[in-house]
C-alpha cells in the first residue's frame, strides 16, 4: 500500500469575504491526481464544508492546467496493487467526489488547460463549472485499458447517457464549447476572464439563503431522474414544509413582504 499521504503545499487554501478558495498546486505534473492530491483535497473540502464563514467554495488548478488526470507514478503503483489494495485506493477518490457532490455549500470549478480523467470528474462533481474556451477535456481511460468508473455517476449526471456513450468509448478530446454544449460546464469564457465570471456567479449565490441552498442541493439529489410517484410528491411536500418552518424561510418571507433585505444579504 502507499505511504502516509504528504499533502503540504500540494493544496493551497484561502478564505476571504466568505469565499473559500481551494487550489491544486502540483504544477510540475499539471495537477495530476495521486493519493496525496486526493487526501489534500478531501481535507480541504471537509474544512470548507464545516466552516460557517464559508458561503461558496471555488476549486481551481495552479499553473497551465486544472487537472490532467492520474499521475503516471500513481498509476504505475496501482498496477502493482492487489485487487483488495486497488479497492481501498479507489475508495479514497470515490469518497472525495461524494464529499464535493454533497457539500452543503455551492461549489464552483474554474477549469483551464488540460482536464482529463479524474479532472473531468472534479468538474462534474462541482455545482457550477466555468471553462476557458481553449480547455481540452478528455475521458482518456479506455486508451490505457481502464474505465472512468468512479467519476461516472457525476459525469453521466452532467452530460447524460447518450454523450457518455460517445466520449467514454472514443476518448476524443473536446474543447470548452463542446463541453458547454453537452452540459459538462455552464459557462465558457476567455482564460483571463475565469475569475470575473466566477465573481458574477458568486454575487448571485450570495443573494440566496445558505440553508436554502443546502436544502436545494439535497433535493436535487433526492429526486433527479426518478419517476414522479406518490412517494416523491410526499417528499417534496415535506421538504417545502421544512423550508417554510425554518428560521431562514420565515425571515426571507417577512423580508420580502416588508421590502427589506434578509440577514444573509447584509
Amino acid at each position: 500500500m502507499s505511504a502516509q499521504p504528504q499533502t503540504e503545499g500540494i493544496i493551497l487554501t484561502e478564505i476571504e469575504d466568505g469565499i473559500g478558495q481551494i487550489s491544486m498546486n502540483k504544477t510540475a505534473k499539471r495537477n495530476a491526481f495521486d493519493e496525496d492530491m486526493i487526501a489534500g483535497l478531501t481535507e480541504a473540502f471537509t474544512k470548507m464544508g464545516d466552516d460557517p464563514e464559508v458561503r461558496v467554495v471555488v476549486l481551481r488548478g495552479e499553473g497551465v492546467s486544472f487537472c490532467a488526470g492520474g499521475d503516471i507514478n500513481w498509476m504505475r503503483r496501482t498496477a502493482e496493487y492487489s485487487y483488495e489494495e486497488n479497492v481501498a485506493d479507489a475508495r479514497n477518490l470515490g469518497a472525495l467526489l461524494k464529499l464535493i457532490n454533497e457539500l452543503p455549500k455551492p461549489t464552483i470549478a474554474l477549469v483551464h488547460g488540460h482536464v482529463f480523467g479524474g479532472g473531468v470528474g472534479l468538474t462534474a462533481a462541482c455545482d457550477i463549472a466555468i471553462s476557458a474556451a481553449e480547455t481540452e477535456f478528455c475521458l482518456s481511460e479506455v486508451r490505457i485499458g481502464l474505465i472512468p468508473s468512479i467519476i461516472a455517476p457525476y459525469v453521466i449526471g452532467a452530460i447524460g447517457e447518450r454523450q457518455a456513450r460517445r466520449y467514454f468509448l472514443t476518448a476524443e478530446r473536446f474543447n470548452g464549447g463542446e463541453a458547454r454544449r453537452i452540459g459538462l460546464v455552464h459557462e465558457v469564457v476567455f482564460g483571463h476572464e475565469l475569475d470575473k465570471k466566477a465573481i458574477e456567479i458568486i454575487k448571485s449565490i450570495r443573494d440566496g439563503a445558505p440553508g436554502g441552498q443546502a436544502m436545494g442541493k439535497a433535493l436535487i439529489r433526492d429526486i433527479a431522474r426518478k419517476p414522479v410517484s406518490d412517494e416523491m410528491i410526499e417528499h417534496t411536500v415535506q421538504r417545502i414544509a421544512e423550508a417554510r418552518a425554518s428560521n431562514e424561510g420565515k425571515e426571507g418571507l417577512q423580508a420580502f413582504l416588508n421590502k427589506e433585505e434578509p440577514s444573509w444579504r447584509q
